[in-house]
């Protein structure tokens, strides 16, 4: 089902699957991993720089780098993902900047993450319901080099979302923003996440997005053996990390 901007609604929505992975460099053991989030759910894996986190992340989106090595399945419900490549495996990436391209002006950024195919004026529709819904209405033809780091993540965030993606990767989405601005975007970012019926696996080092999301943590740390490991423990307690590595 899709709602007049274009967006994927709650219908058919399945789990995001991380099941038995095991991802290493040069045979050291980075991170080893099983959980699974639900539609509508945001799974936050925290932890400190360098312990696997953006990894992980690319591991599940399809373009890990061939310095390491990784197994285990990447599944939406029965679909598995793991041998697909990135662009086949229908997963909306959001980063830390937000990688607008600058020979296209807003409009256009926003049209190309939209499926191909459809009338001229009706993708042109789309974009303009896109950016009223995120306060932009009327900045089609701004050049993305114009706008505040604020209005950049939001197109950013809609571009995303017209894609059409079955689930959501956050890579520290919000670390760039100012402590308003960062407020503003989980609201944003969470409440799409929530209204479209995505799972969404999040990392980050600010707790206050954990708490923000109110999904279940999983906490990355470095074990004696020097392998990182983490276990989902379920539903979240708020205030409180859900998940704790294995030490």
């Amino acid at each position: 089902m899709i709602d007049p901007r274009g967006l994927s609604l709650p219908s058919h929505a399945q789990p995001l699957i991380l099941e038995h992975l095991d991802i290493r460099l040069e045979n050291r053991v980075l991170v080893t991993l099983d959980t699974r989030v639900r539609p509508g759910e945001i799974v936050t894996v925290m932890g400190p720089s360098g312990v696997g986190k953006s990894t992980l992340l690319a591991y599940a989106a399809g373009f890990l780098a061939p310095a390491f090595t990784a197994t285990g399945s990447v599944r939406l419900g029965q679909r598995e993902l793991t041998g697909l490549p990135a662009e086949a495996r229908r997963l909306g990436l959001l980063f830390q900047d937000p990688l607008l391209f600058p020979h296209l002006n807003v409009g256009a950024n926003l049209a190309f993450g939209m499926p191909a195919g459809g009338k001229r004026r009706e993708r042109r529709t789309h974009v303009a319901a896109a950016l009223e819904d995120i306060g932009l209405t009327g900045f089609a033809d701004r050049d993305p080099a114009t706008l505040s780091g604020g209005q950049r993540a939001r197109v950013a965030l809609m571009r995303v979302l017209l894609s059409r993606p079955q689930a959501m990767l956050l890579d520290e989405p919000f670390s760039k923003l100012d402590t308003a601005r960062r407020h503003e975007m989980r609201d944003l970012v969470f409440g799409r996440i929530r209204h479209t019926g995505l799972p969404a696996l999040m990392v980050t080092h600010d707790r206050a997005d954990a708490e923000a999301a109110g999904g279940p943590v999983i906490e990355l740390s470095d074990a004696p053996t020097g392998a990182r490991h983490a276990h989902d423990h379920g539903e979240p307690t708020p205030g409180r990390e859900t998940s704790r590595a294995c030490r």
